[in-house]
């Protein structure tokens, strides 16, 4: 199972070098980890996503609650969250290809934000599974790079991190 834990951490050197540490001292492996301020500078919000049982998802809530700039933690898993990542996929394509590719864009929404002669590259922000399904349709064609930002969350309605 999928767990996403978000963590609002002081924003300092080396906050994030500790926390990637803690997994990885404990043998956990993470999924998708997205860091970025929020709307106080001073602070981060790191959105992690861990595959795991509910026993490790707990120990990793807890270990990361005892670092010292670790502000507060949160399992997101429970509640309703929305989530979302970005990515930008270059395609090969020739003048059969780009028609093509083009309508696969428009159906999922995407943006088409480069275009050549030899490569077409479009932008999609959508949940994780949506993304994938965006890397399987256009796996047919010659997909000659994919860059992911990682899964970032928030919790539905009134309650904060």
């Amino acid at each position: 199972m999928k767990h996403t834990i978000a963590v609002l951490v002081e924003n300092k050197a080396g906050v994030l070098a500790r926390i990637s540490g803690l997994f990885a001292r404990r043998g956990f492996n993470i999924d998708s980890l997205a860091v970025g301020p929020t709307d106080d500078p001073r602070i981060s919000r790191i959105t992690i996503i861990v595959n795991g049982d509910d026993y490790i998802a707990s120990q990793v809530t807890k270990q990361l609650d005892k670092l010292i700039d670790v502000l507060k933690v949160r399992d997101l898993s429970d509640n309703e969250i929305t989530i979302r990542e970005l990515v930008l996929i270059k395609v090969e394509v020739d003048e059969k290809k780009r028609g093509e590719i083009i309508d696969i864009a428009k159906i999922m929404n995407c943006d088409i934000v480069d275009i050549s002669h030899m490569t077409l590259m479009v932008e999609f922000d959508d949940r994780p599974d949506r993304v994938e399904l965006l890397i399987d349709l256009l796996s047919k064609y010659k997909i000659l790079e994919i860059a992911r930002t990682g899964t970032i969350a928030l919790q539905k309605g009134h309650n904060v991190v």
